[in-house]
């Protein structure tokens, strides 16, 4: 008589301590740390991970083959409204019922001057808005462009764009605040505020994450031609091209930042530990997410031929401090990167932390769907 009662009890205890991280009643913290130390490697790996699209999204069978370690972030089409909430619910319950432990997927949106997609509002360009030279316009704007973009299931804003132009010729003008650092640096706070909806760090209910981009110098590359080097002094560098970031970190706290495209004295930004480990982090103090470029990685290997094969590639930007690919097919070599100790996994566990830091606090585990209406 007394056996099935103790068994039952057991049963229950167990699972719920199984699920810990499911329980919505503790501590975030909590919640990371017990959902970590069940994870796997390859898991782990594939939430440094951001993939660019899916293509199909009702194909089951390419679904499971692309998630079924989970996935960290996840872009889309510009598709419309519907189609947007519809592809986006329908992959994240997917991602819920076919992988593991079921960790949801983060995803991202363009939003320079309005969220990037039909039947969204478009705002006059980055250097148009600059003209205003309107603090509070700028945080009421992209407010606007955070509630529209969480609305449709986002939860990053690719966005703002910090590059002081310094190069007219340079084709990414019209994306920029202008030649001043100073403006730049009190119109993107404005802007990160907009997005987030605080200025400690936090994520407001009805915002997004903000990301600053791209750091650094890639406002003045040579001949103006894109990606090309930013051959600056370092007195250039802080006094030009790194105020504007500086400012944003010091006074809102933006929650990631990306790095950018080119080299400054034969160093590319991915994989500059000066740049993204001494000035970044231990200068400014920024303990957000890191991410690559959209193939910034890959740059390392096929463009300036500073790695001798993808993996050292990836090698090189994770060990600079790029906690998160995009697109993460080169983070795939990083489990072998730690099977041959060139890696710590303690390390991964820290940036991995990070990203679950925001999905839980966007409440992804607990409400996962976008309601169209």
């Amino acid at each position: 008589f007394l056996i099935l009662p103790i068994f039952l009890l057991f049963c229950f205890c167990t699972k719920k301590e199984e699920f810990k991280y499911k329980n919505s009643d503790l501590p975030v913290q909590e919640r990371i740390d017990d959902l970590i130390s069940r994870m796997t490697l390859k898991e782990k790996v594939a939430q440094l991970q951001i993939e660019d699209f899916i293509y199909d999204y009702t194909d089951t069978v390419k679904l499971y083959e692309q998630l079924k370690n989970g996935l960290g972030m996840l872009s889309s089409y510009q598709l419309s409204l519907e189609k947007t909430v519809e592809s986006r619910n329908l992959i994240q319950k997917f991602v819920i019922d076919n992988t593991r432990l079921g960790i949801p997927v983060i995803f991202l949106d363009e939003g320079l001057h309005g969220l990037m997609k039909p039947d969204a509002t478009s705002f006059p360009q980055a250097i148009g808005l600059a003209c205003s030279w309107d603090t509070e316009l700028y945080e009421k704007v992209y407010t606007v462009v955070a509630h529209e973009m969480r609305s449709r299931g986002a939860q990053i804003a690719l966005s703002p764009v910090l590059d002081v132009c310094r190069d007219p010729r340079w084709g990414r003008v019209e994306e920029t605040y202008g030649e001043d650092p100073f403006l730049n640096g009190m119109l993107a706070s404005a802007a990160i505020k907009g997005f987030q909806g605080s200025a400690e760090g936090t994520i407001a209910p009805g915002h997004v994450a903000a990301t600053l981009k791209h750091l650094v110098g890639h406002g003045e590359p040579e001949n103006g031609l894109n990606i090309s080097p930013c051959n600056k002094s370092e007195r250039v560098l802080r006094e030009f091209h790194m105020l504007p970031f500086k400012m944003a970190v010091d006074s809102v706290k933006p929650y990631t930042v990306m790095a950018s495209y080119n080299e400054i004295d034969g160093v590319p930004s991915h994989k500059n530990k000066w740049l993204l480990k001494k000035v970044l982090r231990d200068e400014w103090g920024f303990d957000g997410m890191l991410i690559s470029d959209f193939g910034g990685i890959e740059m390392l290997y096929e463009r300036h031929k500073v790695a001798n094969t993808p993996q050292d590639a990836a090698l090189q930007a994770y060990e600079a401090g790029i906690e998160i690919a995009l697109p993460g097919n080169f983070y795939a070599h990083l489990p072998q990167l730690v099977k041959e100790g060139k890696i710590n996994e303690d390390d991964i566990d820290k940036a991995v932390a990070k990203i679950l830091h925001l999905k839980f606090i966007s409440g992804l585990f607990d409400n996962r769907y976008s309601d169209l209406e």
